[in-house]
């Protein structure tokens, strides 16, 4: 098996959608060895942030010393971004072996409960931390908690970045439901540390009272009394997931010690590219953010008025349909001083149409245009000084393709990222 025919084994699997539930999951790890049984984890859920955090998690413990698995989702240009060891992302031997170990496994399933994408690159991803022989893994969800297929390992601390609209389709229609999704990731007596606000608050810890999890807060007046470095990751949400990260260190420091010193260095020195990324191309400024919901929005937002203060930068937007389209415009609108509206590479993009709509209502006088694709929008403002592209972490990945920022080894690897039958993950969800 060649890398191009690994990915499309993996690329065909996104025909069975996306399931919630452990069942499969658990059934695969069986298969292989339990590899989880041999691994140490921080798990990370959450609406927005995820990602920062387990980015600065995994920095910290590198420098250290500890040899650190990093596992997150979607990736941006390239499969391999979501399975790394020390910050290497697996190679594409490594990702042929271990997709022609599990294709007679997955095949051993009957057709109506074949594993999803997801479910087979977590099993995949647990044996390869384990042949790496990692000291421990970042773990973050893909979509929920309670019955993500991450959920099967057992923790040494759950961390809920915060709780935002998001998934409603999946998750629930109330602050209250998404938020017991999320903290379903909180395991008995095990340290849960959390950035929530509010009535999310109110639901993740009286989940971790239930299951006597000690509980830790991120609250502002405790992440303005933590002595935090500058930051490579701009933005003030991200001191938030800096705060995070140093609290889950610290709960942990009796298994896995860390020097201050590491934990300066690590929060210092971390790159998570997509979020709030500056590109410097041909005399003007491009920030790449992958503002995909409506709190994810209102953060970029915060950000534009925090480091280009009185400027109102030309918007590049790309939306997906199953996000609050109206409502990441309404965020953007006060920052934004034009906005070319594009279709995102995906299945699921919001019609350009639409996204105009949205933006006439929120602002009516504000210039909107439609472009066809991305390279048609960046030809369109490429007399702005200053260019935002938000919206969808696909428009971000498409980007940085296009800008020659990063490349796969096979094309189309972006295209992992779509699930398949949308009609699966709703009706699987609302039967359990």
């Amino acid at each position: 098996m060649n890398y191009a025919q690994a990915i499309r084994f993996l690329y065909d699997l996104r025909l069975f959608g996306a399931k919630f539930g452990l069942d499969n999951t658990l059934k695969l790890a069986e298969l292989v060895g339990h590899p989880q049984a041999r691994l140490r984890f921080i798990h990370v859920a959450g609406t927005n942030g995820k990602g920062s955090t387990c980015a600065m998690l995994e920095a910290a413990y590198r420098a250290a010393g500890y040899r650190v698995g990093l596992f997150t989702s979607p990736h941006l240009v390239s499969f391999n971004e979501r399975i790394q060891v020390n910050r290497q992302p697996i190679s594409e031997a490594d990702v042929c072996q271990l997709v022609a170990e599990l294709r007679p496994l997955v095949a051993a399933f009957p057709e109506a409960h074949s594993p999803t994408f997801f479910e087979a690159v977590t099993v995949m991803a647990l044996r390869y931390f384990e042949r790496q022989g990692c000291d421990l893994v970042i773990w973050e969800t893909g979509l929920g908690g309670r019955l993500d297929a991450t959920n099967i390992v057992t923790t040494l601390a759950s961390v809920i970045t915060n709780i935002g609209w998001d998934h409603q389709q999946w998750l629930g229609n109330t602050l209250s439901q998404i938020a017991s999704e999320k903290a379903g990731i909180i395991k008995p007596g095990i340290p849960v540390l959390t950035g929530a606000e509010g009535e999310a608050l109110e639901v993740i810890a009286a989940l971790a009272e239930a299951r006597q999890a000690p509980l830790t807060v991120a609250t502002p007046q405790s992440r303005a009394e933590l002595p935090l470095p500058s930051l490579t990751l701009p933005g003030r949400h991200q001191r938030g997931n800096a705060a995070l990260a140093w609290l889950t260190v610290a709960a942990l420091q009796s298994v896995l010690p860390v020097p201050a010193s590491a934990l300066l260095q690590g929060l210092q020195s971390v790159a998570w590219p997509g979020r709030f990324q500056v590109v410097k191309l041909a005399g003007r400024v491009l920030l790449l953010d992958g503002a995909h919901n409506a709190p994810g929005a209102c953060t970029l937002r915060a950000a534009v008025e925090e480091y280009y203060p009185g400027r109102r930068p030309a918007f590049i937007v790309g939306i997906l349909q199953d996000k609050n389209v109206e409502e990441i415009c309404r965020e953007l609108a006060p920052v934004a001083g034009r906005v070319v509206v594009v279709p995102v590479a995906s299945e699921r993009t919001a019609a350009p149409a639409a996204m105009v709509a949205a933006w006439h209502r929120v602002a009516p006088g504000l210039p909107v245009s439609e472009a066809r694709h991305l390279r048609e929008a960046l030809d369109l403002t490429a007399a702005e000084p200053l260019v935002v592209l938000a919206g969808s972490l696909y428009l971000i990945g498409e980007a940085m393709e296009t800008l020659g920022l990063s490349t796969a080894p096979s094309p189309g690897e972006r295209s992992l990222n779509e699930w398949g039958g949308l009609d699966n993950i709703a009706t699987n969800c609302r039967q359990t």
